[in-house]
C-alpha cells in the first residue's frame, strides 16, 4: 500500500515536486558557490592594483616556475596561490603532507608551501629591492584545529593584512613599485597559446 502511495503514477504531484526541489538546490548550490566567487573577486580587487594569472617566469635556481597569481599591492607583491577544500584540514610547516578530512573522505594533499617559497625566490630573484610576500589561501571550506602553518591564510585575513584604507598613501607606494611590476611582465614566459601572462586590471 505505501509503496503504491510514493509511485509517481498513483500521485501525479509527486514528479513536479521533485523536480521543484532538485532544481531549488541546483540554485542554492549555484548562489552559494557565486557567492563565494564574487566575495574573492572583491578582496582580489581590493587589495590590488593590478594582477597576473597563470604567470610562468625563469625559476630562481634553473628552469621555469609558474605561479597562480601574483598581485601588485601597497605591500609590495603578493604572490598568491587560491585552496578551494571543505573539511578539517591537518598540516603544519614541517609535515610533508597535510590530511583532508571531509565527511566520510579522508585524502592528503602535498604540503604547499616549499612550492611557495620557490615562488617567492623566483620573483625576488626578478625584482630585487622589493617586498615580496607569499600566501596560501584557503577558502572559507577549511578548517585548521591543529594551528595554521605559516603562509596559510583566509579570505578575512588576506583582506585585512593587504588592505589599504589610505588610498592616496597606498598610490604613491603602488608609483614606487610599478617599475618593478613591470620587470614581472617582462620575465615572463610565453608557454602557450593562453599566453602565460594573464594581465588584470
Amino acid at each position: 500500500m505505501m509503496s503504491e502511495f510514493l509511485t509517481v503514477g498513483a500521485n501525479p504531484w509527486l514528479l513536479p515536486l521533485l523536480i521543484v526541489v532538485a532544481l531549488l538546490l541546483a540554485w542554492l548550490i549555484y548562489r552559494y558557490v557565486r557567492a563565494r566567487r564574487n566575495s574573492l573577486r572583491r578582496v582580489l580587487e581590493d587589495i590590488s592594483y593590478e594582477r597576473f594569472e597563470n604567470l610562468v617566469i625563469p625559476s630562481a635556481h634553473e628552469g621555469e616556475i609558474q605561479i597562480d597569481q601574483i598581485l601588485l599591492t601597497s605591500q609590495g607583491l603578493l604572490v598568491l596561490e587560491v585552496k578551494d577544500v571543505s573539511g578539517i584540514v591537518f598540516g603544519s610547516d614541517k609535515m610533508q603532507d597535510w590530511t583532508v578530512m571531509a565527511d566520510d573522505r579522508r585524502y592528503t594533499l602535498s604540503n604547499p608551501q616549499p612550492a611557495m617559497f620557490d615562488r617567492i625566490a623566483a620573483v625576488r630573484e626578478v625584482v630585487r629591492q622589493v617586498p615580496v610576500a607569499g600566501r596560501i589561501l584557503f577558502l572559507d571550506g577549511a578548517e585548521f584545529t591543529k594551528g595554521v602553518p605559516s603562509l596559510v591564510c583566509t579570505l578575512e585575513e588576506l583582506a585585512r593584512e593587504f588592505g589599504e584604507p589610505d588610498k592616496d598613501a597606498a598610490k604613491f607606494k603602488i608609483e614606487a613599485f610599478r617599475p618593478h611590476w613591470e620587470l614581472i611582465a617582462k620575465a615572463a614566459i610565453q608557454v602557450d597559446s593562453a599566453a602565460a601572462g594573464n594581465r588584470r586590471h
